[in-house]
């Protein structure tokens, strides 16, 4: 898969809702039911980040959910590319971007999307054809106010900003130009997953499904 068709890939993806949840999963028992009550509210792109022993099964039970689009988050090597493919995943998700680890989804055909927290990040990612990217962690990196002056000499390339995003600050995101969806965990908050209280984020899910772009 090339750059282009990759960023062709995930735009359609950041097009799917205003907000991929970032989910963190500890127990893959729960991960099919959290999947199906995202997924009743609106959001169908879903980002499993691998950073726990239950990430790759939890995309495994996401993965048979039907009108879900699970992904892996956190990619960080040839091997965790090899193996979010394995599990199911359909995306990919990177908090910043190495020629190594692009090589490796090019090669495996996952469409990704690679980190950029600076101008020239952004740039060189774009001049190897990636036009889509994850603007990360966006709220340490300047938030709203560095996306909007990083979109203006660059206007070529769309964000997903993520990191510290929240329902307070996800409109004011979704307003610039160049931000095409935001990623954000408060649609899945470690309570309600604790209490199984789908129907609770079944509602934060169709809130956020809502958000004006």
């Amino acid at each position: 898969m090339t750059p282009q068709d990759a960023s062709t890939a995930t735009l359609k993806l950041c097009q799917r809702a205003p907000v991929i949840p970032v989910l963190v999963i500890d127990d893959a028992s729960i991960a099919r039911q959290l999947a199906e009550a995202l997924v009743a509210g609106g959001l169908t792109a879903l980002e499993v980040t691998l950073r726990t022993d239950a990430a790759l099964d939890a995309i495994r039970e996401m993965a048979q959910v039907p009108g879900g689009h699970v992904g892996a988050g956190t990619l960080l090597t040839p091997a965790d590319v090899a193996a979010a493919i394995d599990a199911g995943a359909l995306f990919g998700v990177s908090p910043g971007a190495t020629d190594r680890l692009l090589d490796a989804v090019e090669e495996a055909d996952l469409p990704t999307l690679p980190g950029a927290a600076t101008s020239s990040e952004a740039m060189r990612l774009l001049e190897r054809g990636y036009s889509v990217q994850k603007f990360f962690p966006a709220e340490a990196n300047g938030g709203v106010a560095a996306l909007k002056a990083i979109g203006a000499p660059i206007p070529q390339v769309r964000f997903c900003p993520t990191g510290g995003v929240t329902p307070q600050n996800a409109p004011e995101y979704l307003k610039l130009s160049n931000t095409l969806c935001v990623g954000g965990s408060w649609v899945a908050p470690k309570d309600l997953i604790a209490r199984g209280d789908w129907d609770a984020i079944t509602a934060l899910a169709r809130a956020a499904a809502s958000l004006s772009r």
